[in-house]
């Protein structure tokens, strides 16, 4: 029965006071709270309530941490509609030759052949067009000059024009710091979300890991709708989301094997992280392999992960396929007594929230890598 209701959506649902859900950024990064779990048979009793400081005292010299090193971008635009309205966009992924995939809002009022003219003070106004719509998201195709063909390119006008995309649930972001919607060791740009784990992660926690041995990687997955769009169907079997954007380089793969060969245990900061690493895994037909360019791969219960051992991770929205993820790797009602238990001792929930530690000998046995 239990298997059967980790296939319908309304499994993964909870209630939060939406006091819990955290509007501001804690200070330092690595103070916030870390629901600590190391042991898969234990019952709620054996938890512990610690501090992300603490995670180098979970973590052994010779393990492997892998970070995602996308940034986030000021992909959030307002634009003038003919006839006056405001409306806005979100860009997603680039189509080529200045197309990009966006979504907006108000959708309905944005329809194929409008110009549309972006606004910055002291600087000239943009033109863009609607190109169409794109079934698959329910976004719209948007035609931007030419030059703006990429990631790279285009950062130049959202830094112009553009606005980081907090999440809707922060209701005030006017004395929040651009940087603290950044990892440390944000390099990459691309991303609509920041991969939140690692908004933990301070640069003295960093120094700290290296110092005790942790080696030290990063991927690339750029988040976007795959990530952030609310699950919409009750039966999960046939479950699809978004692709985005991943990068695994040979160096990543190296490191893996080396950490293998040394004993050490692959950790993932994130489930982004988790997503670049099994999609490559996946990709090599059950060997980790490098690999670049667009994913969808989907990770729920009964899935066995073929190199991630240990998570740390943050507290997730109620149905998103970040539940499913983490629940595919300590079981879902295991996971939502988990978070039963953080919502009963105050933890602080979603991007700016606390975080949760997921030893590996938490995990599930039917779940680990056949390679520990």
């Amino acid at each position: 029965m239990s298997e059967l209701k980790d296939n319908l959506l309304s499994s993964y649902d909870y209630k939060l006071d939406s006091n819990l859900i955290a509007q501001v950024p804690i200070e330092p990064r690595h103070s916030a709270r870390m629901l600590t779990v190391n042991d898969f048979k234990s019952d709620l009793k054996t938890i512990r309530h610690k501090r992300v400081w603490d995670l180098k005292e979970e973590l052994l010299p010779g393990d492997l941490l892998v970070l995602n090193n996308t940034r986030v971008i000021k992909a959030r635009l307002k634009v003038i509609r003919p006839g006056g309205g405001v409306s806005e966009l979100l860009l997603l992924e680039p189509k080529g030759e200045g197309k990009w995939l966006c979504l907006a809002k108000p959708a309905k009022r944005m329809r194929q052949g409008e110009k549309l003219i972006l606004e910055a003070k002291n600087k000239r106004s943009l033109e863009l067009e609607v190109l169409g719509n794109d079934s698959t998201s329910g976004g719209r195709i948007i035609q931007f000059p030419s030059f703006y063909s990429n990631r790279d390119t285009v950062e130049e006008l959202l830094d112009i024009y553009g606005e980081v995309p907090l999440p809707p649930y922060i209701k005030n972001s006017t004395n929040i710091s651009a940087d603290r919607y950044q990892t440390r060791y944000a390099s990459s740009p691309g991303a609509v979300a920041a991969p939140t784990a690692g908004l933990h992660l301070s640069d003295e926690l960093l120094e700290t890991f290296k110092e005790r041995g942790v080696q030290q990687v990063t991927v690339t997955l750029h988040v976007g709708l795959g990530t952030f769009k609310p699950l919409d169907i009750e039966d999960l079997t046939n479950l699809k989301l978004h692709s985005e954007w991943v990068e695994v380089t040979k160096e990543v793969v190296n490191a893996v094997k080396e950490c293998r060969s040394r004993g050490g245990r692959v950790i993932a900061v994130g489930t982004t992280s988790v997503r670049a690493l099994e999609s490559a895994f996946i990709a090599g037909g059950g060997n980790l392999v490098p690999l670049q360019g667009k994913v969808d791969l989907v990770i729920q219960p009964g899935y066995r992960f073929g190199v991630v051992d240990g998570l740390l991770t943050n507290f997730h929205l109620p149905k998103s396929s970040l539940l499913l993820l983490v629940s595919a790797l300590i079981g879902r009602k295991k996971l939502l007594a988990l978070y039963s238990k953080a919502i009963e001792s105050q933890y602080r929930f979603f991007s700016y929230g606390d975080a949760m530690w997921i030893g590996p000998e938490a995990v599930l046995e039917e779940a680990r890598p056949l390679s520990r």
